[in-house]
């Protein structure tokens, strides 16, 4: 898989789950206690039943998906982008573990299976932004953008 292809495979997706994250059917309901510290609590739910979410995070989600099909336009750019997601993710990863900020300062729930899944999206994205080799497709194309 390229670069590319990554970061447009990232787009679809977190389009797909901001979109499925403002449906109730696919969004249930935690224990009322469960969330202390949330005030931006409108929609708040489990995704699927494992993925703390709100509407303010489902827009976080729409937003990183509309970026990552931008993104993908050229290899340069999707490598900055999946660089980008590295850090991204990777602070969201970390800022998950510490109780004071696992809600993003009483805005977006950062905890529980969510801590995993940013960890995991960092780690694929460090692997396409800075540890993946450009394949020979990549470099063409990188060759025909500067004829």
């Amino acid at each position: 898989m390229t670069s590319r292809r990554f970061v447009q495979v990232i787009g679809v997706l977190f389009l797909v789950v901001g979109v499925v994250g403002f449906i109730p059917l696919f969004v249930s309901t935690p224990h009322p206690n469960a969330v202390p510290g949330l005030f931006a609590d409108g929609g708040y739910g489990l995704l699927i039943g494992l993925f703390p979410v709100n509407w303010i995070h489902n827009l976080v989600h729409l937003g990183v998906g509309l970026a990552g099909l931008f993104f993908a336009g050229s290899v340069s750019k999707a490598r900055g982008f999946a660089r980008g997601l590295t850090w991204f993710y990777g602070i969201l990863a970390v800022m998950g573990t510490f109780p004071p900020l696992s809600m993003t300062f009483g805005l977006i729930p950062l905890h529980g299976w969510d801590v995993w899944l940013h960890g995991g999206i960092a780690a694929a994205a460090a692997y396409f932004g800075y540890g993946k080799r450009a394949q020979a497709a990549d470099i063409a194309e990188g060759y025909r953008r500067a004829a």
